[in-house]
Formats: structure tokens, sequence, C-alpha cells
């Protein structure tokens, strides 16, 4: 038997699952998307029918991926499908975004030798009063190598700032909180 289909390329379909189409909806056999360029409806290989309705949902974004072939006959191109992946964000990618900027505080003796204890009551205050108090998350902490500064360390996202005194992390917040 002679193929009459020629693979022309890959595709790769970006877009919100709308629902199934077919006479079997625990076995469907097409599948519609919205994408940006408007709604599709792409048959599914048998294989995928019955795992694609299980975990499914309207209004779930998905990947959905394969090869455009042109019937050689006809003249027509077809999408013949090979899999599915839904689109999820990690979940330490949200952890981080709506992590508060934390303040990491030595509590050591040495630090507390060199009379950085006063540094903490100092930042609260000042925190207190420019209304970011409740936006940060301080932390007491063992060493954190800074001992012949403020004993603080600011963190923001993935990066720490050090040797900086209370006013100066007030401003920062102020900066990065907007």
């Amino acid at each position: 038997m002679v193929d009459n289909y020629r693979t022309l390329s890959e595709f790769n379909l970006k877009g919100e699952f709308i629902g199934f189409d077919g006479d079997n909806l625990k076995k469907p056999k097409y599948l519609k998307l919205i994408t940006q360029n408007g709604e599709i409806k792409l048959k599914l290989p048998k294989i995928l029918r019955e795992s694609a309705a299980s975990f499914l949902q309207p209004g779930k974004q998905i990947n959905v991926f394969g090869v455009n072939k042109l019937n050689l006959r006809t003249g027509k191109t077809k999408l013949k499908v090979y899999g599915i992946k839904p689109i999820e964000t990690c979940p330490k990618q949200n952890m981080e975004t709506k992590s508060k900027p934390k303040i990491l505080v030595c509590k050591k003796s040495g630090c507390r030798k060199r009379n950085s204890q006063n540094v903490l009551p100092e930042l609260e205050k000042i925190l207190r009063e420019k209304g970011l108090y409740d936006k940060v998350a301080i932390e007491h902490t063992g060493c954190l190598k800074c001992c012949s500064s403020s004993n603080c360390v600011l963190k923001l996202g993935k990066k720490e700032y050090r040797k900086i005194n209370p006013e100066a992390i007030a401003q920062m917040l102020e900066n990065h909180l907007g």
C-alpha cells in the first residue's frame, strides 16, 4: 500500500481546551482548542482518547503537538496529534512571587557584643513608621558573616544586600514594594 501523505512540518499549539466532540465522550474522537488564531478541532489518535478524557477539563491551558501532513492526492493538509501536555506553572515559581522580602538578623553572641542588638528595635521602628512592617518577614538567624557591619541581610527575591543600615533597608523596601 502506498502512503498518500507527506509530512510537511511539526506543530506545537498552545491554547485553552474547550471540550471534546464525538459520539463517545469517554473516548472522544475530537478535541476542541481555542488558540490566538481561533478555534481548532483536532482528531485524537485512538491511543490518546481515553487518557485525554481522564485529565482534560474545559478551561485548562494545554499544549498539543504533532505533525502537519499533506494528502498527495487531494492537496489538503491535516494535523496529526502525537501528544497533549497541560501547561502548568512551576510551584516553586509561584512561591517566589508570593513570598515576602526577608530581613535576616544575626543573633549570635559575637554580634551582640558589638552592640548590634540595638539594630533590630531601630529597624522595626522605622518599618512601622513607613507602614512596611507587615510586608516583610524578619528572621533571626545564626552567623551571617557580616559581623563588622549592621548584622542584617536584606533578601529581595534572589538578591541579597549586606552592610546596609536600617534606613537604607527601609528605603530599598519602599522602592521594591512600590
